[in-house]
């Protein structure tokens, strides 16, 4: 089933598996066309420094990209920043950085930006934030590695050097959120701009 009404399907500029099942699940008809863009080089020349602010900025980059290639389809993209305090975080480039994130997150509560942007004809039609805040346990050497021996190289894939969908879940005790921020992409509010549209069929 399919809640999908546009003329062509929509077009996903990311290639987080995710985001994939999130809207897959949902009922729409997409390709995925992941947006090859510099972030550190254009966040540090956007002179931006709230979370929210730049993963808006960067969703909507991304889409842009996609858009100028792709005019005529509806384009989604999708960025996601992780905050403690006023410390922002980035993928971790290999194990050793994943454990110095991991213990600076131990014991305290970060946050999640998540932003997702709609363009269409090389404009911006869409842009929302979403936050989560999550509070992860307090833990110690050992359990830091046993859990990275167990989740492999896949950290490296996720700022904070975990995967809530997966054995991430095991690091935390409280999470003050909806699921679809945490996964990093806000679908409630991209369905109901879509609905808007007169794109969606529910």
């Amino acid at each position: 089933m399919t809640s999908w009404r546009g003329k062509d399907p929509l077009v996903l500029a990311s290639q987080s598996r995710a985001r994939q099942m999130l809207l897959g699940n949902a009922g729409l008809a997409f390709e995925a066309v992941p947006a090859d863009i510099d972030e550190r080089a254009i966040q540090e020349k956007s002179g931006l420094l709230k979370p929210g602010e730049i993963a808006a900025l960067l969703a909507q980059q991304k889409a842009l990209l996609i858009s100028a290639k792709m005019p005529d389809r509806y384009v989604i993209a999708a960025d996601q920043t992780l905050a403690l305090g006023q410390r922002l975080f980035s993928k971790p480039a290999g194990r050793p950085q994943a454990v110095e994130q991991l213990r600076a997150l131990a014991g305290n509560t970060h946050e999640l930006h998540s932003a997702v942007a709609v363009a269409h004809g090389g404009k911006v039609l869409f842009s929302d934030v979403s936050v989560a805040r999550m509070t992860m346990r307090h833990l110690s050497g050992d359990e830091i590695r046993t859990y990275l021996d167990a989740a492999g190289d896949r950290v490296t894939t996720s700022v904070g050097a975990y995967q809530l969908e997966g054995l991430g879940v095991h690091l935390f005790e409280r999470i003050d959120g909806d699921h679809f921020t945490i996964l990093g992409l806000p679908l409630l509010p991209l369905l109901a701009f879509l609905r808007g549209q007169g794109l969606l069929g529910v």
